[in-house]
């Protein structure tokens, strides 16, 4: 709760006015929100953060999670108090070794008074003590919180952070990670980035995992249950973590002829889009009953659904293609989804074309022809789709034939500089569609604003004319169905929550 100061009279006054800087006159709350029009009250105004320590201790016959959440800022302005996104019970909040008062406000904002207001520019440390039942918790309706039958899982977008660790949570802050967690004997914490160490002790293993390029609070994960774990390096010499729960039934076996290809699918895409760019890989299957995957960051979640009609490499190349379009590079407001799914959807095309399924083009001209004119998966901008249809199917199809309007306008060579180019260019940043279109622009040298407008923001089918210029159906002949549509469709509900 916050504390009140109570003033008797003017030596009192005049004594507070002794106490506090005239500068504090001007410090102000941060905003609850950190600007997004599609989630105005995700993520919060006037700091930045560097790092999250997270030192946790989770029990999975209860679900109960205690933790200890140590976080890196810089204010940004003038505050005399800022938020926090967060719904587990929170018992204590220090700020620079001082406690601070706090409240619970809104659907899930954690209001912090620090003991002294805080100069823009000052570096902070933020300690929030807290516990909780991470599955009794909801906000607008829904969690972001699995149970499984031997433990949970933190994993969702454009939010999970809420359940699990205090954060500023929006994309356009990304951090770096400790998270160490203590867990019961026999069973797993599995996270993301490299496993830095365990130890045993009176019944209970730690394990610390390490990411140390910046992370956006979505793309971070916890998952505790009893997991196999295989290990290996790929050609690059990247270490992967693949993790299995020892209870995914019949769908074991194709999970794990799917994830096992992690390193040789991420070697494939750096021929596409640049080197790795982070020191771990893996991914998880956890035993959940939800059916979509995720790009968290170095190890992609799969649910077991992805894999319940047999092995489904397409999925890891989506998630995979995401390390570097999503992960790397994020979006700058949520409304740049485009600059995820598009590209990890022609991350599909492009394996098609490799393992001998149908080009990008055949695939391209299918899905062109597959909807009709008057169908309203042609209403939904990719470009900028609203947050009702985030991951509607446009967003992934229609987002994947700009790429192929756009490979067929600048030409090959151009196109691949340009996939290769851009995480380079906004590596471990954000970037938007407008700043991809300029940077398409400047690679090519060629004006692309109608191309993409046509392909990404009318929300009408591109007419004839416009396809066959894009080399997109060219003929009115319904095209043969790719041998990889199906499984490429199959994927189609991977963001579906």
């Amino acid at each position: 709760m916050h504390r009140r100061i109570f003033v008797p009279g003017v030596l009192g006054a005049a004594s507070l006015m002794l106490a506090i800087p005239a500068s504090a006159a001007t410090h102000s709350p941060g905003a609850p929100g950190i600007g997004d029009p599609y989630y105005p009250a995700y993520g919060n105004g006037g700091y930045d953060v560097s790092h999250y320590d997270l030192r946790l201790k989770y029990q999975p016959a209860t679900d109960r999670l205690e933790g200890t959440a140590t976080i890196l800022a810089r204010t940004t302005e003038d505050l005399s108090r800022f938020n926090l996104d967060f719904l587990l019970e929170v018992g204590e909040v220090r700020v620079n070794g001082a406690k601070a008062s706090f409240t619970a406000s809104g659907e899930h904002e954690l209001e912090i008074t620090p003991k002294s207001p805080l100069g823009k520019g000052t570096p902070v440390t933020v300690v929030v003590r807290y516990s909780g039942v991470p599955s009794s918790k909801q906000a607008y309706g829904f969690t972001s919180w699995h149970r499984t039958p031997d433990g949970g899982v933190g994993a969702n977008e454009p939010e999970a952070a809420w359940w699990w660790f205090p954060s500023n949570d929006h994309p356009l802050d990304k951090a770096t990670y400790d998270v160490s967690v203590q867990v019961p004997d026999g069973t797993q914490a599995i996270s993301n980035g490299t496993l830095q160490s365990t130890s045993s002790r009176l019944g209970w293993t730690r394990f610390n995992w390490r990411s140390d390029k910046p992370q956006a609070t979505y793309l971070s994960t916890l998952a505790i249950g009893r997991f196999d774990l295989t290990t290996g390096t790929t050609a690059s010499g990247i270490p992967v973590v693949n993790a299995y729960s020892k209870d995914l039934g019949a769908n074991d076996g194709a999970a794990r002829a799917s994830v096992e290809r992690t390193g040789e699918v991420a070697d494939w895409l750096s021929e596409y889009f640049g080197p790795y760019p982070f020191n771990a890989l893996g991914g998880y299957v956890p035993n959940t009953t939800t059916g979509y995957a995720l790009e968290t960051q170095t190890r992609p979640f799969y649910s077991p659904r992805q894999f319940a009609n047999g092995s489904n490499v397409s999925v890891v190349v989506h998630e995979l293609a995401h390390q570097w379009y999503g992960d790397l590079v994020s979006v700058r407001g949520w409304k740049d989804i485009w600059i995820n799914e598009g590209f990890a959807r022609y991350a599909q095309w492009l394996w098609s074309e490799h393992e001998g399924e149908g080009t990008a083009q055949e695939l391209a001209d299918y899905t062109y022809a597959s909807y009709p004119a008057e169908d309203a998966f042609w209403t939904v901008a990719p470009g900028d789709p609203g947050p009702e249809n985030q991951f509607d199917a446009a967003v992934y199809d229609r987002g994947a034939l700009a790429l192929q309007a756009l490979r067929n306008e600048i030409g090959d060579e151009d196109f691949f500089a340009l996939l290769r180019g851009w995480p380079t260019k906004y590596a471990y940043g954000n970037a938007s569609v407008d700043d991809f279109r300029r940077y398409a622009e400047e690679v090519s040298g060629k004006p692309l604003a109608a191309l993409f407008d046509t392909w990404l923001f009318q929300p009408s089918k591109p007419d004839a004319p416009a396809a066959r210029a894009a080399s997109v159906a060219k003929s009115s002949d319904t095209p043969a169905q790719p041998r990889s549509w199906r499984k490429i469709a199959a994927t189609n509900d991977v963001h579906a929550h």
